[in-house]
């Protein structure tokens, strides 16, 4: 009997630790599931970054479009944010000198070109509409020397600082001959307004509205009344 016993405990032993064992040989699975989705989440945070990288050289990283202060608002081949020739991607952007715009071989095309921090953009002489050259609008990099009316590529200049470099040909500025380079991702943007920082009183919600209304008709019809009473409705007379 003791020993029957004892091998009783022993088998029961025996059965619980297999339990036991098989119990952790599960925990450890169960993490290691767990572990593996995690893994997943780095790999879609992955992609997010490369989709943001890939929008910084396609797509650029502002806010909005390009902001020329209005420079470029009288020239004859430019229409807007929307005529902004977008060549990110190329190390090497070719603008024509002379091309027909402002009544006569006297415009660049394009008027706007959005190109990389670090490209070069060729300046091409089309020979027509007399002599150019390229003139940056205040202190910027750009500076063809005297106007030649030779046609080809006669200046060239690479940019390696993000912004707006406004530009025009001194011959025929009056003419609005100008143009425009966008650098990179850093650049004065146009402001779209309605967001969350524009300016203006709140707008009355339309109950505020409809009680005001409703209060001021209240009001002057209280008045009209003790007006009326005042006037025509009861005796007056002061007692003895």
């Amino acid at each position: 009997m003791r020993t029957a016993t004892g091998a009783t405990a022993v088998g029961a032993a025996t059965g619980s630790a297999a339990a036991q064992e098989g119990t952790a040989t599960g925990t450890p699975t169960g993490t290691a599931t767990g572990t593996a989705t995690p893994t997943g989440n780095e790999t879609a945070t992955g992609t997010e970054s490369g989709t943001e990288s890939g929008g910084g050289g396609g797509g650029g990283g502002s806010a909005g479009p390009p902001d020329f202060g209005g420079y470029l608002d009288p020239v004859g081949n430019f229409s807007g944010p929307d005529s902004v020739v977008d060549a990110r991607g190329q190390d090497t952007v070719t603008v024509e000198v002379g091309v027909e715009a402002n009544g006569g071989a006297y415009g660049f095309g394009p008027a706007a070109v959005h190109v990389d921090n670090g490209a070069t953009v060729e300046f091409e002489w089309t020979g027509e509409g007399g002599g150019h050259n390229v003139v940056s609008q205040g202190d910027g990099p750009l500076d063809s020397g005297n106007a030649v009316t030779s046609s080809g590529i006669n200046y060239e200049h690479t940019f390696e600082s993000d912004g707006v470099y406004n530009y025009y040909c001194s011959p025929h500025q009056s003419l609005n001959m100008k143009g425009a380079v966008v650098v990179g991702t850093d650049y004065p943007t146009v402001s779209t307004g309605g967001g969350a920082g524009s300016s203006g009183p709140p707008e009355v919600p339309n109950s505020a509205k409809t009680l005001g209304v409703a209060t001021s008709v209240v009001m002057i019809a209280t008045l009209g009344l003790a007006y009326v009473f005042m006037r025509y409705g009861g005796d007056y007379e002061t007692p003895e």
